[in-house]
């Protein structure tokens, strides 16, 4: 018998609270490094590489690099397909089967799901190839450990011929304590796990049958997406119009013939603090500890320390995690309400509550170390070979410290290499850009200085991550002295308004 082709497809949605201060809007709990310094993205595609190495990802517009990163860093291939809005599971599901062929099988899987066993994974899920290719949705179901009020539940009905499957009576909502006891005594019941194998025509002709506006959104979204190397972004217009619906409402609490597969290695959803505490090993006391974390005579404490010591002393039934802006101290008992505190800090204004102080790009990163009402310093990694687009400010001036490596940069179209501790400086209004021509991280400390340091106030002219779009030419003096500055061929595209105070860029020297 010939081996079937499984094409994994990996979600990865997410807002990113229930792990604050680790995961947050910018950089929700799958891209966080969180298990032996990787993201749970990672280890993810890693598991799933073993079943194919064109890996689809869909995820947000804004977590495009983030993704991109970690399919590198992963080691596989696939494109990444870019929603403009979140629409939830069956809108992701509908558009990953109708760009695949009506025979594939289509692995669905969250990207932040923690499954050691990456074998038994894969064994697991070629169980459930005869089902799916009979034209079942294949479910799997998690053998449970312990009474969870933090999952669903899957009543198991009766086996295949082949023993290898079990059809699906009923699916259960997340149970109150009692229930979940009487579930696992019960003994028939296993954990939603949330990951499906099923042909793409199967999927489709469900969609159509339970839920067609949102199977005709998404087609609709497909028919007008756009191709940008490995990323294909789905059509606003027509997406923003679908419903948000996750694939169990929308069809698996309706459609007769599912099937699930038993999974009886460790699985956890890294729902909760509690849960992350769980991947690290407990001392006599019942205390974890990740990264610089230390306790002393306390008990049930898990300490979360990647960047300093952090040192619990005579706790008992603790959560600490400590980030360089944000600490969170809450008792084991209410990690469930950590989301509250989100929604607190973000009714105050506060930038920690989706913001880290790190932020992602696609040439690198930059950490915004200090800030004060006229100033603000960053440190900034690019990547070998990476470049920051062409660009200029209205409102600040910078100064850049080269730190490692060596910096090639550009000022009103004079180039000019910064070595080691060398600098220079960018006046207000000038066309700027910062390269990394060698082969290791270039490291540069950035000073900025001004009347205002929002990081909307930039103007691109030429991007190499498809982050320029085309603006109409005023025709203005102004406009034509910055274009003829920033070179031939430059499209100036501004995310502040143009009535800004855009002054001429002055000879001056580095």
């Amino acid at each position: 018998m010939t081996t079937s082709i499984i094409h994994p497809v990996v979600l990865c949605g997410g807002s990113g609270t229930r792990l604050w201060p680790l995961s947050r809007k910018a950089l929700p709990k799958q891209f966080a490094p969180l298990v032996g310094g990787k993201s749970l993205l990672q280890l993810t595609l890693e598991r799933l590489r073993g079943l194919h190495g064109e890996i689809t990802c869909i995820a947000a517009e804004e977590h495009r690099f983030l993704v991109r990163e970690t399919v590198d860093a992963a080691r596989v291939g696939g494109c990444q397909i870019l929603e403009p809005v979140g629409r939830n599971t069956a809108a992701a599901m509908a558009v990953a089967a109708l760009q695949a062929g009506a025979d594939e099988l289509l692995l669905f899987a969250p990207a932040d799901h923690h499954i050691p066993d990456a074998e038994l994974f894969a064994h697991t899920v070629r169980a459930g190839v005869e089902a799916a290719r009979a034209g079942r949705i294949v479910t799997f179901g998690v053998a449970p450990t312990f009474a969870s009020t933090a999952y669903g539940y899957i009543e198991v009905g009766t086996a295949s011929a082949d023993g290898r499957s079990h059809a699906v009576a009923r699916f259960l909502e997340k149970p109150q304590a009692e229930v979940a006891a009487a579930l696992l005594a019960h003994g028939g019941f296993c954990w939603n796990a949330g990951i499906f194998l099923v042909r793409a025509g199967t999927l489709v002709a469900a969609l159509r049958a339970h839920a067609p506006d949102v199977l005709l959104a998404c087609e609709r979204a497909l028919a007008t997406s756009s191709i940008d190397g490995s990323f294909r972004r789905l059509g606003a217009e027509a997406f923003q119009a679908c419903r948000s619906e996750s694939i169990d409402y929308a069809v698996l609490e309706k459609h007769p013939d599912i099937a699930m597969v038993r999974f009886e290695g460790a699985w956890s959803d890294v729902g909760s603090w509690n849960a992350v505490a769980t991947l690290h090993a407990a001392d006599e006391a019942g205390n974890r500890t990740s990264g610089k974390g230390r306790s002393l005579r306390a008990r049930n404490t898990f300490i979360h320390a990647p960047h300093r010591p952090v040192v619990a002393l005579g706790t008992e039934n603790l959560i600490i995690v400590d980030t360089p802006d944000a600490l969170l101290v809450a008792s084991t008992g209410c990690v469930e309400q950590v989301a509250e505190v989100v929604r607190m800090l973000a009714l105050e204004g506060r930038p920690e509550a989706t913001e880290h102080r790190r932020t992602v790009r696609p040439w690198g990163a930059y950490d915004s170390i200090d800030n004060g009402e006229r100033f603000q310093v960053k440190h900034i990694t690019v990547k070998p070979g990476a470049k920051l687009s062409l660009q200029m400010h209205h409102h600040r001036s910078e100064h850049w410290i080269v730190v490692q490596g060596t910096a090639k940069t550009t000022c009103d179209g004079k180039v000019r290499l910064v070595r080691e501790n060398e600098s220079i400086y960018l006046p207000l209004g000038c066309v700027h850009r910062l390269e990394n021509p060698g082969k290791t991280t270039l490291e540069v400390i950035e000073v900025q200085t001004g009347s205002y340091l929002g990081e909307d106030d930039i103007v691109r002219f030429d991007d190499s991550y498809g982050r320029c779009g085309i603006v109409a030419d005023r025709g203005d003096a102004q406009n034509q002295a910055l274009l003829s500055v920033a070179g031939e061929g430059a499209v100036a595209t501004p995310t502040v308004e143009w009535n800004s105070p855009r002054p001429l860029p002055e000879a001056q020297p580095a």
